[in-house]
Order: C-alpha cells, then sequence, then structure tokens
C-alpha cells in the first residue's frame, strides 16, 4: 500500500505515533459501544458485565512483566505495530464469542496488548520529542480521544444499517489496521531493543552486551506512579459519574445532565490540543502542579456551591486543569527508562479503570457529594507528587539541536 509521506521528520513521525493513539482510542471504544449488543448475546448478567470490563483491568495491571521483557527484545517500535495488529484482530473473536468464559478470555488479552500499545507508543512519542527538541505528547494524547469520538460514530452508522456486531467489528478492525499501516510508514527508523533497554558491558569499549537485570523502582519513580495513578482515576471518576451527579444531585434536566460528560471531554481535548505549547512556555513540572490544584479545587468549590451551572465550571476546570498531567508524567518517566515507563503505565492503567468502582463504593457509603470529593481529593494529591518529581520536558532544545544532558540526554539512549 503506497501512503503518502510528510516531508517533516518531525511531523511525519509525529503523525504516525499519533495514529497508534488514535488506534488505542478508536478500539476501546469499539467494543465498548456493543457491550449492550454483547451482554445480550451472552445472556449475561450486570455481574457479569462488570467482571468483563474488570477482565480488561486486570490484564493490563499484571501486564508489567510482559511488557518489560518486550521492549527489551522487540523494541518501542515493533512492540507497538505487532499490539495494535492484534488489538485490531481481536476484534473479530470478541464479535463471535460463544461463552462467558471464553469472553473473559478475550478481553484479558486485551488488556494486555492495551498495556503493551500503551507503553510503546508513549516510548515512541517521548522519544520523538528528545529527537526533534519539540513538544508533542499532548497533542499525541488528544488524538485518543479522537480515536473515540470516530468509533462512536462508526458505531451509530453501523447500528442504523445492521444490528451484526460482527459486520460492525469486521469494518472497524479494517479500519484499524489501516492505520497499524500508516503507523508503520512514519515510525521513526532504528528502533530497536538496545534503544529501549540498554544492555552494554560495564567494561567502556569492550563492545560486549550483557543482560539487562531489571531492578527495583527508584523513589522519583514511585512518586510519578503515584502522580499516574491518581490522575486518572480522577479523569475515568469524572467520565463515569459527572452526569449522575447533573441528574441525582444538580437536579439538571435529562437534555442538561450529560453536558457533565461532554465538558469533561470537551475541556480535555481543547486543553491538549494546546498544551505543548503551554510546556514549552511554562515547563511540565508547572504545568502538572497548577493544573491539578486547578483541576481539585475547583471540583471542590462547585460540590460547595450546589447546582448545575457551578458544577459545570467545576468540570471544566476539571478537565483543562488534568489534560496535561499523564502526558507530561508520560514523558518523566521515558526519561527514567523503560522499566519506569512501563510501571507508571501500568499504574495510569489501573487508576483509569478501577477508579471510577472505587469512587462508586464512596458514593454509595456517604453520597455522590463526597464521591466527587474525593476525586478532587485525588487532584490534589497530584500537585503533591508534581512537587516530588525531577521533571525533564520543562524547556526542549531547539528544533533540530542535541538533547540535554543528564536524564533527558539519557532517555534517547533508553527508549
Amino acid at each position: 500500500m503506497h501512503v503518502l509521506r510528510v516531508q517533516d521528520p518531525f511531523r511525519r513521525g509525529q503523525l504516525a505515533i499519533a495514529a497508534l493513539f488514535c488506534t488505542l482510542g478508536f478500539q476501546y471504544a469499539t467494543w465498548a459501544a456493543r457491550i449492550p449488543a454483547i451482554k445480550a448475546h451472552l445472556g449475561l448478567t450486570a455481574g457479569e458485565v462488570g467482571l468483563l470490563l474488570m477482565a480488561t483491568g486486570v490484564g493490563a495491571a499484571v501486564s508489567f512483566p510482559l511488557v518489560t521483557m518486550l521492549m527489551r527484545r522487540l523494541g518501542s517500535q515493533r512492540l507497538a505495530l505487532l499490539s495494535s495488529a492484534c488489538l485490531a484482530l481481536l476484534l473479530i473473536p470478541l464479535a463471535v464469542v460463544p461463552n462467558f468464559p471464553t469472553a473473559l478470555a478475550i478481553m484479558l488479552c486485551d488488556g494486555v496488548l492495551v498495556g503493551c500499545l500503551n507503553v510503546s507508543m508513549n516510548a515512541q512519542g517521548a522519544a520523538l520529542e528528545v529527537r526533534h527538541g519539540r513538544n508533542a505528547m499532548a497533542k499525541l494524547h488528544a488524538t485518543f480521544s479522537a480515536g473515540s469520538l470516530g468509533a462512536a460514530l462508526l458505531a451509530s452508522a453501523m447500528n442504523a444499517v445492521t444490528p451484526a456486531v460482527i459486520a460492525h467489528f469486521g469494518a472497524a478492525a479494517a479500519v484499524l489496521l489501516l492505520l497499524v499501516v500508516y503507523a508503520r510508514s512514519g515510525l521513526p527508523e532504528g528502533d530497536g531493543p538496545a534503544a529501549d533497554a540498554p544492555e552494554t558491558d560495564e567494561a567502556a569499549g569492550t563492545g560486549k552486551k550483557t543482560r539487562s537485570r531489571w531492578t527495583l523502582p527508584t523513589r522519583m519513580t514511585l512518586w510519578m506512579c503515584c502522580a499516574m495513578a491518581f490522575g486518572t482515576v480522577t479523569e475515568g471518576a469524572m467520565n463515569d459519574w459527572s452526569a449522575l451527579y447533573m441528574k441525582d444531585v444538580a437536579k439538571a434536566s435529562a437534555e442538561l445532565a450529560p453536558m457533565g460528560i461532554a465538558v469533561v471531554s470537551g475541556m480535555m481535548v481543547l486543553a491538549r490540543l494546546f498544551a505543548d505549547g503551554w510546556r514549552s512556555r511554562w515547563g511540565d513540572g508547572r504545568i502538572v502542579r497548577v493544573g491539578s490544584a486547578v483541576a481539585g479545587l475547583g471540583l471542590a468549590l462547585a460540590l460547595l456551591a450546589g447546582g448545575a451551572v457551578p458544577a459545570l465550571i467545576g468540570f471544566a476546570c476539571v478537565g483543562l486543569g488534568i489534560a496535561a498531567v499523564t502526558p507530561c508524567v508520560y514523558v518523566a518517566a521515558a526519561a527514567q527508562g523503560a522499566e519506569a515507563l512501563t510501571l507508571v503505565a501500568a499504574m495510569g492503567t489501573t487508576g483509569l479503570l478501577g477508579g471510577p468502582p472505587l469512587i462508586g463504593f464512596v458514593a454509595n457509603s456517604a453520597g455522590l457529594v463526597w464521591g466527587l470529593g474525593a476525586v478532587a481529593c485525588c487532584a490534589l494529591v497530584v500537585t503533591l507528587c508534581a512537587t516530588r518529581i525531577r521533571w525533564t520536558g520543562s524547556a526542549p532544545a531547539a528544533a533540530g539541536a542535541p538533547a540535554a544532558a543528564g536524564p533527558v540526554g539519557e532517555e534517547q539512549a533508553v527508549l
């Protein structure tokens, strides 16, 4: 397949990596949109649907050792292409799954593949920033949301044409494979196993290689894990609980209630489109500290004020403030090495998928206001964690300039 190539190496790499981010968002939203059809096909209860969703989170959370090994052996480029292609093809057996245990196994595999793609595509994005001295990560994360939107539109169109899940998933798989082909044409060359996990001999100049061993995470890596986990809990919980708060607590109309999700998602996409410029101007650390504080305090004040309009303003603060947290933390983690990036990514996936049920437990015990109050506290915890992280993406070099010395310079060797 002939693919038109963009001449600018940075833009070509950015578009190729964006295709990977779009793939992840598109694949996730595709099967999520057909959960009711899968539930009816298999005759599942609400509890079994919950277990099915949990299987994806479990697969992503336990994929850490496998992803670390594959990053060493394949490199982020090949792992990203392989995992994205497998995610596309996995939709086909999910469409014709015969029973609940098989569906659980498929969703567990989906979670593992999500973990592989999540780590490898963020490694590619971080390496692109270092290679060209230009910020790109926030816009890449915005394309994840764009992929989810595209999948929702395709699901709506396919439902209008035919109720057959296999037809929908077949069309979606074709779209995903086209994205993978496009990504393959533009990903930077020369990204092999050694690039993601250096295995050089301790004796300088010997040229020999020794097997890299897994080491305990550093204190700063643990702070990054904490920031990522609480940041994704905030992001995931707002998407799941904002509409219910608007309806049950703020007493919004049926037409206004869904605007909670729309405001959060819309502000996140908008902020991520501009966040790379903010990072260049103010630095990653300040963006994360100020943004998470705005998210936490804005939501807390909205809950205290009550009502639909304050709620929408508070939700907008969350979307605006939390949008740049995950891109910046991924860049900082990548500078510490592939193992740090893998662990931080696993914590992010765990927070995104496991956070909403935890908030639901708080809401069930003390009320939804306290549940979203816990979300505000999570955002403020990110502010605290951000003060303990050494940020490496604060001031990228000019395009074409070599990476800075120290941890940022090491990132190019690690990724």
